[in-house]
């Protein structure tokens, strides 16, 4: 189990495997540290398998909270990530959402429109199958397909991997359409150059104030199937209120995946993302 948000993720996912179950064995730390006055700092440790404490260290080492050191190893290899990206000149979006926003629809219409001028690639997360990574070739883009098990978001490492598979030419694109989850994947930096949010008007006004996170570490917002305004109780002004409270320098695009609505401005935010990275 992930230490940090409670998922089965162990960082040992198979990219390309779909449908192969993947090991949840790994290293558990069940020790704590505090002080008493006659001996200061010390170690307690905790036997799992008779459920009390078992030897009692007073040598004075601090025990590192493994929940801290996840995300150190993660942020390491994103920064080794980003720099791998700055080097080639490849833009990277991180797309985010939770499950149904139309991620995926949003991909295949930008691909068709950018496949001619540069170079796309696709990172799939999902849990299970590689269904998407069959949609991102069809329309045109290389990908290839993490399936994280019971994990919920992907990682640095998961990134690092899929990458070197890729080997993303200079002045590409690349985009990682992560795992369908608003809580998780905010936590994790991937090594992207900007991370774009995607919610659709089913999901309902509030979201920014329910999922702040990922509302807060995004550049963009992409606020789908706008095409169903006129049949959901959908508060545009008061989405958009609530959003740029949680982020001022958030971005919105009203986009509809299935009528092309907003995605020409979508692939001009892209295009000057894309300038961006090469300044």
């Amino acid at each position: 189990m992930c230490e940090t948000c409670g998922c089965g993720n162990t960082g040992k996912e198979k990219t390309g495997i779909p449908g192969k179950k993947n090991k949840q064995d790994h290293d558990h730390d069940h020790s704590y540290t505090h002080e008493h006055d006659s001996y200061g700092p010390h170690t307690h440790y905790y036997d799992d398998k008779k459920g009390k404490e078992g030897s009692h260290d007073h040598s004075g080492k601090q025990v590192i909270n493994l929940k801290v050191d996840v995300l150190a190893r993660n942020n390491m290899t994103a920064a080794m990530n980003r720099r791998f990206f700055e080097g080639r000149k490849v833009l990277c979006i991180n797309m985010v959402s939770s499950p149904g926003s139309g991620k995926t629809t949003i991909l295949e219409k930008s691909i068709g429109r950018l496949k001619s001028s540069k170079k796309v690639y696709v990172i799939e997360g999902d849990q299970q199958t590689r269904l998407d990574a069959d949609r991102i070739e069809k329309a045109g883009a290389q990908a290839i397909q993490i399936n994280t098990g019971s994990g919920c978001h992907l990682d640095a490492q998961m990134v690092e991997s899929a990458v070197k598979k890729l080997d993303p030419k200079a002045n590409s694109i690349l985009f990682i359409e992560n795992v369908g989850n608003l809580v998780c994947p905010s936590r994790y930096d991937l090594g992207e150059f900007r991370r774009v949010v995607i919610i659709s008007v089913t999901e309902g006004s509030d979201k920014p104030l329910k999922y702040p996170n990922m509302f807060e570490t995004s550049h963009l917002c992409l606020i789908n199937k706008s095409d169903l305004l006129p049949w959901v109780d959908f508060k545009m002004d008061e989405f958009v209120t609530n959003a740029k409270n949680i982020n001022p320098r958030l971005e919105l695009i009203t986009v509809s995946a299935k009528t092309g609505e907003g995605i020409e401005k979508w692939e001009k935010w892209i295009s000057e993302a894309a300038i961006q990275t090469n300044t």
